[in-house]
């Protein structure tokens, strides 16, 4: 969506012929692949733990990080390989929307005209929200150590990215559109009174 955003606000005049069906469907395809290579290692890896006697995990879902825990053999490569994995999961994709939206920023910057600037930073706001909630809590789980981190810190993130991010980020972009915006003021002002 960042790269979107940027061919939109910095190419709007090619917008259309860059952004074809057949690109998307591609960028789509690259995103699916690299997704489920990344799942396909996880999955071996988690056929190689041996579990001992627990084998309750104490999460919300079958997370890799609490399959670990209750792990009897030896985790450090495991542990090792989820660490140097992580980094190109989520900094690749970081780092394309943090370009983007740099290039964004300089471009909204040169517009004239402050009402053309305030339209096209919040055309960027929600999706920035909803990346930055996105992006922070796996970094938080995944990336920065989580020896000695309380169990329940790791699951709250974890429902954050899991399940909070896809439930707000409707709203989030609805809340942009005039067809609900206005009903939904509507009944804000009819709870007032």
């Amino acid at each position: 969506m960042s790269y979107d955003r940027y061919l939109a606000i910095c190419n709007p005049l090619h917008y259309t012929s860059i952004m074809t069906n057949a690109h998307c469907v591609k960028l789509a395809s690259i995103s699916w692949f690299f997704g489920f290579l990344v799942m396909l290692i996880y999955g071996l890896t988690v056929l190689m733990l041996r579990y001992c006697e627990q084998n309750v995990i104490d999460h919300y879902y079958c997370d890799l990080a609490p399959l670990i825990e209750i792990s009897c053999s030896g985790t450090d490569a495991i542990e090792l390989e989820i660490y140097i994995l992580s980094f190109p999961v989520l900094f690749i994709p970081i780092t394309i929307v943090i370009v983007s939206y740099i290039q964004i920023i300089a471009t909204i910057l040169r517009f004239q005209s402050s009402i053309s600037r305030q339209k096209a930073f919040s055309t960027c706001s929600s999706h920035l929200t909803v990346v930055s909630i996105f992006y922070i809590t796996p970094l938080s789980v995944y990336v920065f150590p989580t020896k000695g981190k309380n169990s329940n810190i790791s699951k709250l993130l974890s429902l954050l990215y899991t399940v909070f991010t896809p439930f707000i980020n409707p709203i989030i972009y609805s809340l942009r559109n005039k067809d609900i915006n206005k009903p939904l003021q509507e009944i804000i002002c009819a709870i007032k009174i």
